[in-house]
């Protein structure tokens, strides 16, 4: 039996240096952008702990942190900055999530 054919869509706006930066990660990261977002909303509608869910939030939320800081760094310079090294350098306890605490203290 084949799986049911994918025919929905849905529309997102954000600002351009964010679409720009998830575009590189899911990129650097070996998968599509459609990949990426609908596994976050099948971790969000499946049956999934709650800890899980919670990890996957905070690294969306991380990402777009660090794709807004990316994107208003280099927007004025047009500079293309190595998001990866750059989220290494904020992530300070190196666990892959990035806090609001840690993004403070850059």
């Amino acid at each position: 039996m084949r799986p049911p054919k994918k025919s929905e869509t849905l529309e997102v706006r954000l600002p351009y240096p964010t679409k720009q930066a998830f575009m590189a990660r899911c990129r650097d990261g070996g998968r599509t952008a459609s990949d990426a977002v609908r596994a976050f909303i099948e971790a969000e509608v499946g049956e999934r702990p709650a800890a899980r869910r919670k990890r996957l939030m905070a690294r969306l939320a991380a990402g777009a942190v660090l794709a807004a800081a990316a994107g208003a760094v280099a927007a004025p310079t047009l500079a293309h900055p190595n998001r990866e090294a750059e989220f290494q350098r904020l992530d300070r306890n190196h666990d892959g999530v990035l806090t609001l605490t840690e993004f403070r203290t850059r």
